[in-house]
């Protein structure tokens, strides 16, 4: 089975930075999509950024671009999310998905990392 698994959250004044990170294993494809997505308390979880696993595609959300950077490892295995000029608006739990069809929506999904972001 696929498993997604997230690590890097924690607590940050407004203006930091962190660096979250999402090891994946069981993959039997090599074409795909990996995303972030984040759910605020009170709200539906919301896209925030992905990346095809060629690399050559990169997507964000308008409220995150310039600030956040969506990468991978070169061993193919882990998708990375840099959080820069952090918001208390960001504060989130925030989960990796993979989508291993283009033609269906993420069909795995980590259990997620909380973010913090105080004033």
């Amino acid at each position: 089975q696929v498993q997604l698994v997230e690590s890097g959250g924690g607590l940050v004044q407004a203006g930091g930075s962190l660096r979250l990170s999402c090891a994946a294993s069981g993959l039997t494809f090599s074409s795909y999509t990996m995303g972030w997505f984040r759910q605020a308390p009170g709200k539906e979880r919301e896209f925030v950024a992905a990346i095809t696993w060629s690399g050559s595609n990169l997507y964000y959300t308008d409220s995150v671009k310039g600030r956040f950077t969506i990468s991978r490892d070169n061993d193919e295995s882990t998708v990375y999310l840099q959080l820069n000029s952090l918001k208390p608006e960001d504060t989130a739990v925030y989960y990796c998905a993979l989508r291993s069809s283009p033609t269906v929506s993420y069909d795995y999904w980590g259990q997620g990392t909380q973010v913090t972001v105080s004033s």
